[in-house]
């Protein structure tokens, strides 16, 4: 256990200024509140208080949550009273330990019915709106939770860890805690998909073997350029954390080795003007990935966020995820509103955001106010709070996330490429939907599937994910290039005939030798697709055969005809 003095040394080395006396009479009324109290583990319970308020002192926060980060559970889980903890540390933290005691008693992840989960989610955002410190001190308090939840039993292990990917992951987010969420999202992913995080990690140990640690090397490449340019900047990298890869490679059908988000740099520039010069020099030097740059400088994230993002083709043609902004910048994307209570150089931080951060969260509580019942209300939160990232269930509990915006289409490439081909509906919390279904964040999606069914061309246009929209394409092509072959078969074998020849699969192999063709079904192909007539496959083996006239197309297989026009315009 952290003990007093080292806790309160913590503290003063970013606010030399703090009030030692609050700190210390907190440290103490919470250790003897929960005396005899103990944990899962084993340890004493007063260890967990403890650990909140140092995760809130990694955050440079106020007195003020630090001492509620040491009472947070004492109302609830001890004889300690409101009026006591009030009488003894004042109004403003006795208001906050009974904000975060709200939060606790709120079942996020259990609520069955909509008005009561709409319900629960009015209680959080009050909490919230009233001081967001209360917020802060629960997701450190969930944090802790989570790195500590190999104690428990498997049931609640998992209970905990979806609640935590559905609402606690996104609020950090949402809040602009970033590397809080990535933790929060893999320590959650460690127990709701154990097997996919460590194929992950044995993936990267994979690659390091095979590669080598190429961070150095990259580290070297950024430095060189931006001394080149002139730009005085500080250059870090990192591997990220597995449930990022994960998500990536639901998203996009690329090889692991291709993944921009294995490695992730960051360039922390002095001025505003030196992220853009710093911009300059990276894509002087190597190749920009197309589509893969965000000016969230010029244009903020609503939760604030700010910084230039761009990938590249880097050493190795390996792509490298470059993300460019200011000290102040970086120092609001790690911590979010954090910021606004945290301490630097001793003194209280300024505002380090461009816009209002906590203006999302005022129009949910207007929303609120606004609604008309608690089902709107709902949706407008989840919009709201949760628009990076949806998390919807499969009959059997399984979590897949998705983007804002995927449909029950994007949902069955995520769970498996033959369960998507094979789609031939859905049902949305039991109800029977159309394929192009916007999914929200909480629902159970079925999908309905049967073997005879194939890929349609408008699925491309409904599904949002690179997974599902590669996986369409693919199968579409294959799809034309059987129908093609086929065709092609009719003609070839025509031809043939008519010249009194016979085609054999060791003749057609021959032909596409002479004909600069892979081999003999792209011969077909390339007939059936109308690139190479039918004639010319017969004179490339039989020079001296009188070509035969143009004969009309051979009569389609049973369902051929419908198919063709389904797969029109299909690019080859």
């Amino acid at each position: 256990m952290i003990r007093q003095f080292e806790l309160i040394e913590r503290v003063r080395a970013y606010n030399p200024g703090a009030d030692e006396a609050l700190l210390n009479e907190a440290y103490v009324f919470g250790a003897r509140a929960h005396a005899g109290q103990t944990r899962a583990s084993g340890e004493p319970y007063f260890n967990h208080p403890v650990e909140v308020a140092a995760i809130l002192a990694e955050l440079r926060l106020d007195d003020a949550s630090i001492a509620t980060a040491l009472l947070h559970d004492t109302i609830e889980d001890t004889p300690a009273t409101y009026d006591e903890v009030g009488a003894r540390f004042g109004g403003e933290i006795a208001d906050l330990v009974e904000g975060v005691t709200k939060i606790t008693k709120l079942k996020l992840g259990d609520a069955s019915a909509q008005a009561e989960q709409a319900e629960n989610l009015r209680k959080l955002l009050l909490a919230m709106s009233k001081d967001v410190r209360v917020l802060l001190v629960k997701l450190a308090d969930r944090l802790h939770n989570m790195r500590t939840l190999q104690h428990l039993k498997k049931e609640k292990q998992e209970k905990k860890a979806r609640e935590t990917m559905e609402i606690y992951a996104p609020l950090a987010g949402r809040m602009g805690m970033q590397t809080m969420r990535e933790e929060l999202e893999d320590l959650s992913f460690k127990y709701l998909n154990a097997a996919a995080r460590e194929s992950i990690l044995r993936r990267f140990v994979k690659l390091r073997a095979e590669t080598g640690d190429v961070k150095p090397k990259i580290l070297s490449d950024l430095r060189q350029a931006l001394s080149e340019a002139g730009v005085e900047a500080e250059v870090t990298g990192r591997e990220k954390r597995p449930f990022s890869v994960w998500r990536k490679l639901g998203e996009q059908e690329e090889g692991f080795d291709r993944l921009s988000d294995i490695f992730g740099f960051r360039i922390i520039a002095e001025t505003e003007a030196d992220c853009y010069l710093a911009l300059g020099a990276v894509h002087r030097r190597w190749t920009l990935v197309p589509g893969r740059f965000k000016d969230y400088i010029s244009q903020p994230k609503p939760n604030g966020y700010r910084s230039l993002h761009t990938t590249v083709q880097g050493r190795e043609a390996r792509r490298v995820e470059v993300q460019i902004r200011t000290r102040e910048m970086h120092e609001a994307a790690e911590s979010g509103v954090a910021a606004h209570w945290a301490y630097r150089d001793g003194e209280r931080s300024k505002n380090p955001y461009s816009v209002d951060p906590f203006k999302w969260l005022r129009d949910l509580t207007d929303a609120f106010q606004a609604a008309e019942n608690s089902v709107e209300f709902l949706e407008h939160v989840k919009l709201e709070m949760f628009q990076d990232q949806v998390f919807c269930f499969t009959p059997k509990g399984r979590v897949i996330g998705l983007p804002r915006g995927a449909t029950p289409i994007d949902f069955a490439y995520a769970i498996h490429t033959g369960i998507g081909n094979a789609c031939v509906g859905s049902k949305v919390d039991g109800r029977r939907t159309p394929l192009s279904t916007r999914l929200r964040n909480g629902q159970t999606v079925q999908i309905i599937t049967a073997e005879a069914q194939r890929p349609q061309p408008v699925w491309e246009e409904m599904a949002v994910t690179g997974r599902a929209k590669q996986a369409i394409r693919r199968a579409l092509r294959q799809e034309r290039r059987e129908a093609d072959i086929r065709i092609g078969r009719g003609l070839v074998t025509a031809a043939f005939e008519r010249a009194g020849r016979s085609l054999t699969r060791k003749a057609l192999t021959l032909a596409a030798q002479k004909l600069g063709q892979p081999g003999a079904d792209d011969v077909l192909q390339a007939v059936g697709g109308a690139e190479v007539p039918a004639s010319r496959v017969l004179s490339a083996l039989y020079p001296d055969a009188p070509e035969a006239a143009a004969a009309p197309a051979p009569a389609p297989a049973p369902g051929e005809t419908a198919a063709r026009p389904a797969i029109t315009g299909v690019s080859r």
